[in-house]
């Protein structure tokens, strides 16, 4: 099916991302009371008239502003512009009709796209605010009163936009979508990396760290399959955390890793494992996601014919609870082995949601405990009567036992290590419950 889109488009602090936020049900995008906080493009999904169609959030357009950042953001807008089958222009009823507004109004005039100007402010119900004629000057038509606060005039908006999405739209998109998450702490490289796999500038790239602030959904198909990319803010101690901007970036990013199949741990060449890294790691470790751990930058290390096996080792020792995580060396600046990604994705999201018959377990259970015997305590020896898998992602095993306060840590990740050894589970963390007699009909 292909997709269509709606674009959310005008100069900084107009409402923007809370109109998005009204109109697609979510609180996707960051909304705060600064110009510029919304950087590159986010997608939300909007059904409206029988029709689905994805919202494009924008950051604020400044025509004169010469800026490199605002020239980022220029581009992005300019992008989503060109990507979107309609657009809404957000101004606002306060300020009225600026130089900046006007500008705007011409860029979408040359895209020859279909235009609703969308006056947002107008809080109070009643009679149409005289303000709102102003914007007749920029020549697109007939304005529309919007409150992004209350939801007020966004019914006309949805219908102005379903009216200009082609019935293709009707269709249910596939379900069969990979979501990859790209985590990591600031300016490690995350979104090189998929503008790397997108070949295209989807995200703002700066060596100032911070420059991504909201979780970025991106959908990418090739011959490996379908995936969803969910590029991060860069995640920074609690302690460097000193704006709100910056903690909704960090619930942003914890949102991300549990939306994800897969997590992406991308950890800078040239740092090695930083205190912040094994957090973020733990982070996707806890929420049971598989996980890669992808080290960037491997094109500014000087090397020898030992370097790749010394950081392997370092990294095994430093994210000692993650040692199933594969890991890869990439340059996302130069492309070096990111083509071989996909493979990676493709397989530990396999392993994640494998399942393994009761049968199959027992066996391997009987084997472990025949080589190695339960543990005892005060002459009472653990028995353990069978296993089973109760669930995937992350495949989760249930073992039933005489007294579970005999089961001894070491003693599960034996257990654990056999199951792997035998099954593979690489990429995945594995969930292990124990109950003991009497607990089996919980």
């Amino acid at each position: 099916m292909a997709k269509h889109y709606a674009a959310i488009v005008g100069r900084p602090n107009v409402g923007k991302s809370m109109l998005f936020n009204k109109l697609t049900g979510r609180r996707t995008a960051i909304v705060e009371d600064t110009p510029g906080v919304t950087r590159d493009r986010i997608y939300g999904t909007c059904e409206w008239n029988g029709k689905t169609f994805e919202l494009i959030d924008t950051g604020g357009i400044e025509p004169s502003e010469e800026t490199e950042m605002l020239k980022f953001m220029r581009r992005q807008a300019e992008i989503a512009i060109e990507t979107a089958d309609v657009i809404i222009m957000v101004t606002d009823v306060k300020v009225g009709v600026t130089a900046a507004d006007l500008d705007v109004a011409n860029m979408l005039k040359r895209s020859r796209k279909p235009v609703i100007v969308a006056v947002n402010k107008c809080d109070t119900v009643g009679p149409v605010n005289p303000d709102i004629y102003e914007f007749y000057d920029l020549g697109l038509g007939d304005p529309v009163e919007v409150s992004a606060i209350h939801g007020f005039g966004t019914g006309d908006l949805l219908d102005f936009c379903a009216a200009h999405i082609p019935d293709d739209a009707l269709e249910e998109p596939e379900d069969d979508t990979i979501k990859v998450a790209i985590v990591g702490k600031p300016n490690v490289g995350k979104s090189s990396l998929l503008n790397r796999i997108l070949g295209t500038e989807r995200t703002i790239v700066s060596d100032q760290a911070g420059t991504t602030r909201d979780a970025i959904d991106s959908e990418f198909e090739n011959e490996h399959g379908r995936y969803l990319f969910i590029d991060t803010a860069g995640m920074r101690r609690r302690s460097k955390v000193d704006d709100a901007i910056e903690k909704y970036s960090n619930m942003r990013s914890i949102q991300a890793i549990d939306r994800a199949d897969v997590c992406l741990i991308m950890i800078d060449a040239n740092d090695g494992v930083t205190e912040q890294d094994t957090k973020i790691a733990g982070l996707a470790h806890e929420a049971g996601k598989a996980s890669i751990i992808v080290v960037n930058k491997w094109d500014l290390v000087d090397k020898d014919t030992h370097t790749m096996d010394k950081m392997t080792e370092e990294i095994r020792r430093d994210l000692s609870y993650m040692t199933y995580a594969p890991i890869l060396f990439l340059s996302a600046k130069t492309g070096q082995r990111v083509d071989r990604l996909f493979e990676l994705i493709n397989y530990v999201n396999e392993q994640s949601a494998l399942r393994v018959t009761t049968g199959m377990l027992n066996n391997v259970l009987e084997d472990a405990t025949a080589r190695v015997q339960p543990p005892s305590d005060k002459g009472r020896r653990l028995k353990i009567y069978y296993m089973t898998q109760t669930g995937v992602k992350p495949p989760h095993f249930v073992i039933f036992c005489n007294d579970s306060r005999l089961f001894h840590f070491s003693y599960q990740r034996y257990l654990e290590n056999q199951i792997r050894g035998v099954f593979g589970l690489e990429g995945t963390p594995v969930r292990i419950t124990i109950r003991q007699k009497g607990d089996q009909e919980e």
